[in-house]
């Protein structure tokens, strides 16, 4: 059993009080929209992996090529750190359509929001659909290349940032609607556990939810969930 600390959205000052050692998180996940050196901060105390997908509210975090200046082109060897290090938080890993393996567990993850204004992270429903068949795609074959050297497993963990269309999410407000692709990407590769952020209880109780056998969680705050 892998115990995970998730977060998304909102700083819990509590946890970075306490001693994070004490919670026996062998994996903290962060499902988007927390400021980077809060989960910076997280990734230290708890001495353990950290992977994360971005919230509408995080910067753009695809790589983008570095401009050419003169100075470049006179000294051709000369660089800048910064230009080589992965953007995001230090320490942490973007598994943004990605599908990886930590703590002994199998991981994919798709960040953003259903696109409700101009900026980053941010899509319609079928372009979360183009991106949710490749993710699909990428699992299945890390399953083929898994079955190869005999240690295939299924999907543990699907990390989103929306919650699906219509479980978890809220359908009175635009910009906190989930997606439809994400039914039929829990259908295809039967994740044990869907963790999302996005829709704040503000206070009231979050009711653990299911897609057939895949249990749907809200981890807006921190939640401790064991897989």
């Amino acid at each position: 059993m892998v115990r995970i600390l998730a977060v998304a959205d909102e700083v819990d000052e509590h946890i970075l009080d306490s001693d994070l050692k004490q919670l026996n998180a062998n994996l903290v996940v962060a499902c988007g929209d927390l400021p980077f050196d809060y989960l910076e901060a997280l990734v230290t105390l708890a001495n353990v992996p950290l992977l994360y997908v971005p919230g509408n509210h995080d910067p753009d975090l695809s790589r983008r090529a570095q401009s050419v200046s003169p100075e470049d082109v006179i000294k051709p060897f000369s660089f800048r750190r910064e230009e080589f290090e992965p953007p995001g938080p230090k320490g942490c890993t973007n598994i943004d359509g990605r599908v990886t393996e930590a703590a002994g567990l199998r991981l994919a993850g798709l960040g953003g929001s259903i696109r409700y204004r101009e900026g980053p992270n941010q899509y319609t429903q079928t372009q979360m659909g183009r991106r949710a068949l490749v993710l699909s795609t990428r699992a299945r074959l890390a399953s083929i290349v898994a079955r190869r050297s005999k240690t295939e497993r299924h999907l543990d963990v699907l990390l989103t940032h929306a919650p699906p269309l219509g479980v978890g999410d809220d359908d009175d407000d635009p910009c906190h609607q989930g997606f439809a692709a994400f039914h039929d990407l829990v259908n295809r590769l039967n994740p044990r556990v869907l963790l999302h952020g996005h829709i704040h209880p503000y206070g009231r109780p979050t009711e653990e939810l299911h897609i057939d056998e895949t249990r749907v969680i809200n981890t807006v705050g921190h939640q401790l969930i064991d897989v």
